[in-house]
């Protein structure tokens, strides 16, 4: 029976590396949505005002030998001289044990605009460059296979393509907020970038992110008037028929904040994160829900880091976004 489970995933290997010229694919994503705002949405560059530094790592699915790895960088700020925000980011993203890389370098330019005296606008763009690689060493075949002694033959199977790809890629968002609102909108891969590694032609499909939050003070009276919040939010995204739906708030109690998700049929998502004016730190872990299972998943494990830069001079009658930190 062993032998036959392995026969089986093998072919499904096969059939998978087959398709790849016409395959579609979705992005990774982080479920400390805010922890790295430029990712989530472009326009929210330089929305805190000063320079910051924000560095995540997430590990999907670790108990299976098929996870997904993920470390992205970013580098934002606010730059009076073009009346907005401009940033860097950088992504590395690992699938199957590094069978499937891709790696993405980008620019982001934010431009802020206020519109009155209580309402905001952030239009964003980003321009990036990506280079994804399959190493076809690591795929197995069905002609690999002896039904008693498992994977002893080289197989027969030709290679096809280069196995790189490297592509231009062109991003845009707008956020709006008050002081205790905010929402936004944006879409990823504009311009639908052929992505294929072998041959044919495979489009990365457009992404589209709606976002949404609020922050609430609790307590009007005390000492716990401006130090606790509660923070709703809902985010949206949609890319080639896949739909996630996010729905979750955060409880912040001075520099402490712990937030609870749920992403529809997939996973509950508990964050636990520290926060001061020159430093934050978090971690959040997904229980997973669906068929999937998180005995055989692992769930996921995900960890943020920031580092808040000190302003040359600080910007004046600058609107600073009131978003969450994870």
């Amino acid at each position: 029976m062993k032998t036959f489970g392995t026969l089986v995933i093998a072919i499904a290997t096969f059939f998978v590396v087959s398709m790849l010229n016409t395959a579609r694919s979705q992005d990774p994503t982080f479920t400390q949505f805010y922890s790295n705002p430029v990712y989530l949405n472009p326009a929210l560059a330089g929305a805190s005002g000063c320079p910051r530094i924000a560095l995540n790592y997430r590990n999907e699915w670790p108990q299976l030998t098929g996870n997904y790895v993920t470390y992205s960088a970013a580098y934002d700020t606010y730059a009076k001289n073009v009346s907005g925000g401009i940033g860097l980011i950088a992504m590395h993203d690992q699938q199957g044990q590094g069978t499937i890389q891709t790696s993405m370098i980008g620019g982001v330019y934010s431009y802020n605009l206020k519109v009155n005296r209580k309402f905001s606008l952030m239009f964003g763009a980003r321009a990036a460059y990506f280079q994804k690689f399959l190493d076809w060493d690591k795929l197995t075949f069905g002609d690999m296979i002896d039904p008693r002694r498992g994977f002893i033959y080289q197989t027969g199977d030709v290679i096809r393509g280069n196995g790189r790809r490297g592509y231009f890629d062109v991003s845009a968002g707008m956020v709006g907020f008050t002081k205790n609102f905010y929402f936004g909108v944006a879409a990823h891969h504009l311009n639908r970038p052929d992505e294929s590694m072998i041959l044919g032609e495979s489009r990365l499909p457009m992404r589209i992110t709606g976002h949404m939050g609020a922050t609430i003070k609790l307590g009007q009276r005390g000492r716990y008037s401006t130090s606790t919040m509660l923070m709703p939010n809902i985010i949206y995204q949609y890319q080639n028929g896949f739909q996630e739906f996010n729905i979750g708030t955060y409880l912040k109690y001075e520099s402490f904040t712990i937030g609870a998700w749920y992403r529809n049929r997939d996973a509950f998502i508990i964050s636990l994160g520290i926060s001061t004016d020159k430093f934050r730190i978090g971690y959040s872990y997904d229980l997973t829900v669906s068929k999937l299972g998180n005995g055989i998943s692992g769930g996921s494990h995900e960890v943020s880091m920031g580092i808040n830069l000190k302003c040359k001079k600080k910007p004046k009658n600058f609107r600073k976004i009131s978003c969450p930190s994870f």
